[in-house]
């Protein structure tokens, strides 16, 4: 049951845009809220939710990039932040995020940062946390804009958006190994949410890399078995290297994900090479034809597939021409670093 006496905290969670219903389900499920995620006015990479548990609890998310306490406030410039209310209301929400991860130094993020104000502004938030502004390494983000929601007074204010923690919720401490082209993290926890968390599946990443998506399988739940196969002697080693540092374990092989994998697995995940850092666009066509293939030959009966490819065209063809083996279920795009890939879901037949 939900507590109705306490109050609501506002709470923005950034994203990468195309992951909006994946996060607003994700926050759905795992936080406790006075209501749905809402889209963040002006924005495509941002929902709003009203938070009744525990700050810390949006630490749970894997498929956002940034949570950020909203402070909104009816006031027509930034100068009015350093009266004593509105700074007060600051400091305590910078406290909140240091509880949840404890940082040395803040920044700003606003347009006229280094101006006489918010060099006021900074000078008095030092005072009163005891942080260093570092104006260009702050750990702590605080974001100053105009106001998005409608106020009493008519004029939209001022938001200070204060982020949670002392690092991006997409930082992951696991990542110890760095590997030329891993994946997203945000986007392998949306690949995971959108095959599905059973306990009792067989997993197998194929062209595994660092193990990102081993990894954020493995952390959102447990598996009966999970199998990370790689060519590249250097990508086997980071799996592993990034899966100690996890806590979670794996079986890692090295070998050609496109031949004969053993095992009958429910749920395959691939992150193939675009032709950017690894392989080539001209070879991409076989490439993930292949997959496909290595993919069915290894499922078992019901299993599901779940790709992540800039290939488009080419994996859409794929797809076409592996239609006696996989049916597809799901596309989504995500926009990512001035790349556009989409994830594939695809059911075997």
């Amino acid at each position: 049951m939900r507590p109705s006496a306490r109050r609501s905290e506002a709470v923005e969670l950034t994203f990468l845009p195309g992951l909006a219903d994946v996060l607003s389900d994700e926050a759905s499920e795992l936080l406790l809220t006075s209501g749905p995620p809402t889209p963040v006015r002006g924005r495509d990479d941002a929902l709003e939710i009203a938070l009744l548990g525990p700050l810390a609890s949006v630490a749970q998310l894997r498929t956002a990039v940034a949570a950020f306490v909203v402070l909104r406030f009816d006031v027509p410039r930034p100068k009015s932040l350093t009266s004593g209310d509105h700074l007060q209301r600051i400091v305590d929400a910078i406290g909140s995020s240091m509880r949840v991860g404890r940082s040395a130094s803040f920044r700003f993020e606003a347009a006229g940062s280094d101006s006489a104000v918010f060099q006021r502004l900074a000078a008095l938030l030092a005072e009163a946390t005891g942080l260093a502004y570092d104006e260009t390494g702050g750990e702590l983000v605080l974001r100053v804009r105009r106001g998005v929601e409608p106020r009493p007074s008519g004029d939209p204010g001022w938001d200070v958006l204060v982020r949670v923690g002392n690092r991006p919720l997409s930082a992951r401490p696991w990542r110890v190994a760095d590997y030329p082209g891993a994946a997203n993290a945000t986007i392998a926890a949306a690949m995971v949410r959108l095959g599905g968390v059973v306990p009792t599946d067989r997993v197998l990443n194929l062209m595994c890399g660092s193990g990102t998506l081993l990894v954020e399988r493995l952390v959102a739940g447990p598996a009966a078995e999970a199998v990370g196969v790689d060519l590249a002697p250097d990508a086997v080693v980071a799996s592993s290297d990034n899966l100690a540092a996890a806590g979670v374990r794996a079986q890692i092989l090295h070998g050609d994900a496109l031949a004969a994998v053993p095992g009958s697995f429910d749920l395959v995940l691939a992150d193939p090479p675009w032709g950017t850092l690894h392989g080539s666009h001209e070879s991409n066509a076989a490439l993930h034809a292949g997959l496909l293939r290595a993919a069915y030959e290894a499922a078992a009966p019901g299993a599901r597939l779940v790709v992540l490819t800039h290939e488009i065209k080419v994996m859409e063809q794929a797809v076409r021409d592996a239609d006696a083996l996989w049916r597809l279920r799901d596309q989504v795009r995500v926009f990512a670093k001035g790349h556009h890939p989409r994830i594939w879901v695809l059911d075997r037949t």
